[in-house]
């Protein structure tokens, strides 16, 4: 009689759904699991923070970061750099790289200041943690760390970016503005040209405009004196003619017309 061959294996039920989705009942292991898992970043003491509200002053988001981020553990340090490049980051520094993992897996993308933050470890340790953890060596540490930032001043691509958009927006610049107009210089009173009506600075605040009457209508054609309500130690005074302004002009300028005060009398500006 012949053997009846054995019914094949059914897949589980939680099981159909993934090979639906891509692997078939026919794929290997090895095919299945091509794509390697990303390594896991490498934990540090110290959190990179991007995506700060720019608009917020660094020593406001220093302390903010540093509120949110002490109920995870001591912070040694937040530092938050005003200059253009550094704007919308910071640094936060705790005492074990344990820590600093559950704070940015709990804080990773809140909105601080209405903008998720992007948490990230930083590539090295900072000076705040080697000087409480490893003091004896942070003397090596922060002359390396000169050294590297000496070395890629120029070679950095982060900050060669920046450099290029800074030197693009200069060069923009340059090219808007326009070239600088000569300032207008304005002439002294005293310079003025010949002009029929005169200008009274300096006069006594109580003047009234018949005292000023009387005094320039000695002198021929007069033609009218006007005060200026809301500023009492000014008039102007009107002649026919310049002549006749000129005349009045020379003979009153610097009369006390209270005894004490020296008026002052120019031609008024056309």
């Amino acid at each position: 009689m012949a053997e009846i061959a054995a019914p094949a294996p059914s897949i589980p039920n939680q099981m159909q759904g993934v090979l639906a989705t891509g692997v078939t009942a026919t794929s290997t292991p090895d095919e299945a699991q091509s794509t390697p898992p990303a390594p896991e970043e490498q934990a540090c003491e110290t959190l990179y923070i991007q995506n700060l509200n720019e608009k917020i002053k660094p020593e406001v988001m220093k302390a903010s970061l540093r509120g949110l981020f002490k109920s995870y553990g001591e912070v040694l340090d937040v530092v938050a750099h005003k200059n253009l490049r550094m704007r919308g980051q910071a640094f936060v520094s705790f005492a074990s790289a344990d820590v600093a993992k559950k704070a940015m897996k709990d804080v990773q993308r809140f909105p601080l200041y209405s903008k998720p933050m992007q948490i990230s470890f930083a590539r090295t340790r900072s000076d705040a943690v080697v000087k409480k953890l490893d003091a004896d060596h942070f003397d090596e540490h922060k002359k390396q760390r000169e050294e590297h930032k000496k070395a890629t001043r120029y070679t950095n691509p982060l900050k060669a970016k920046f450099r290029a958009k800074r030197l693009a927006a200069e060069m923009d610049g340059a090219a808007a503005i326009p070239a600088p107009k000569r300032p207008n210089v304005q002439m002294p009173d005293e310079y003025l040209p010949p002009n029929k009506i005169l200008f009274l600075q300096n006069l006594p605040e109580n003047v009234t405009k018949d005292q000023l009457m009387a005094l320039f209508s000695q002198y021929p054609n007069l033609y009218e004196v006007r005060l200026i309500p809301t500023k009492k130690d000014i008039a102007f005074v009107e002649y026919i003619d310049e002549g006749s302004a000129g005349i009045a002009k020379d003979a009153l300028h610097n009369y006390k017309l209270d005894g004490e005060n020296k008026i002052k009398i120019t031609f008024a500006r056309k």
